[in-house]
């Protein structure tokens, strides 16, 4: 550092500060510094930083699983949203105890952990190692940690409003699992359109977020002619379903997702979904735990509160919004 701040012509803090990214520093400043770095090969070593500064630069992830496509694009989001800021990812998987993965972290000296989707069900009832900040994707903010999630109500109102206006005089729900945040929230954002329209909502039929699960449930919407699906998986298996049934897809019956996987433009027809952005959702869980580890409570600038210290709560809603393909039409 000392030969980066000789070359540069500038104080040893200000070649800190550019490592560190801090703002305090001018553009011109920063471009010299950085051509030092480069020209002399010079690296932070995380291990200096960490006894220096008393954090290891490292956050943890926790999830239950990665077989459902939206764990899978946050941990790839997460990861790339983590070294944007200068941190390395541990992962950690959770199975019925949530307290264990918790102690794995601590014991790996993490700064923090992001907790993901269907592991934050357990979040409440874990105990976890005094002082590890903590940031749950898909949960109600509660004392001790900042919640992030995706506006999952009103992107599954916008899924039935959309079906209602093409005429169809009931929309029937395809459901996650009865403990999942995302699901309970999809479908009560589904009861409140049909609310909102004077129609009773119809039973519910619920899957556990797979293809198969979907497929399922096929056989107990034999009679529906519009269908939104919790996911984007389950309403592959219930496409399956309506073809095997001699039905068609969208001729007989509208199907509309959530989530716009990837796959979505491609099923056989065209999904009609629910899009969530899983780079910001991934950007606002990582900025508000990096702004609690540093001390940052004014947050991030896209509106994000960002982090509010060990002890606070607060949340963050990501938009969703509707993306219409051929899986619906007119009834």
């Amino acid at each position: 550092m000392a030969a980066v701040a000789a070359r540069a012509g500038v104080s040893g803090q200000t070649v800190s500060r550019v490592v560190n990214d801090s703002p305090r520093v001018d553009p011109a400043t920063r471009a010299r510094v950085e051509q030092a770095m480069s020209a002399l090969g010079y690296r932070p070593h995380r291990a200096a930083r960490a006894l220096r500064t008393g954090r290891s630069q490292t956050i943890g992830l926790v999830v239950t699983t990665l077989a459902t496509v939206g764990n899978s694009r946050m941990l790839q989001a997460t990861a790339e949203a983590a070294a944007e800021r200068g941190y390395a990812l541990t992962l950690v998987t959770a199975g019925s105890s949530l307290a264990d993965a918790f102690e794995r972290l601590a014991e790996q000296e993490v700064d923090g952990a992001i907790v993901l989707n269907e592991a934050s069900a357990l979040v409440p009832t874990a105990d976890r190692p005094t002082g590890l900040r903590l940031v749950v994707v898909d949960a109600v903010a509660d004392a001790g940690f900042h919640a992030v999630h995706s506006d999952h109500a009103g992107g599954a109102a916008a899924a039935t409003r959309h079906l209602l206006a093409l005429g169809h005089e009931v929309v029937h729900h395809l459901a996650g699992p009865a403990d999942s945040f995302a699901a309970t929230e999809r479908e009560r954002g589904w009861r409140e359109a049909l609310d909102a329209a004077g129609i009773r909502p119809p039973a519910v039929v619920r899957g556990d977020w797979s293809a198969q699960s979907g497929f399922a449930g096929g056989a107990q919407l034999s009679a529906a002619s519009a269908v939104f699906c919790a996911n984007d998986q389950m309403a592959l298996g219930l496409l399956r379903a309506i073809a095997d049934s001699g039905r068609a897809v969208p001729g007989d019956v509208s199907v509309v997702g959530f989530d716009d996987v990837p796959e979505a433009a491609n099923y056989r027809p065209p999904l009609t979904t629910i899009r969530q952005d899983f780079t910001a959702l991934a950007h606002r869980a990582v900025a508000a735990l990096v702004a609690d580890i540093e001390g940052d409570i004014e947050g991030d600038t896209d509106g994000d509160t960002g982090g509010a210290g060990a002890g606070a709560s607060s949340a963050s809603l990501v938009p969703t919004a509707l993306v219409e393909r051929a899986s619906t039409r007119r009834s």
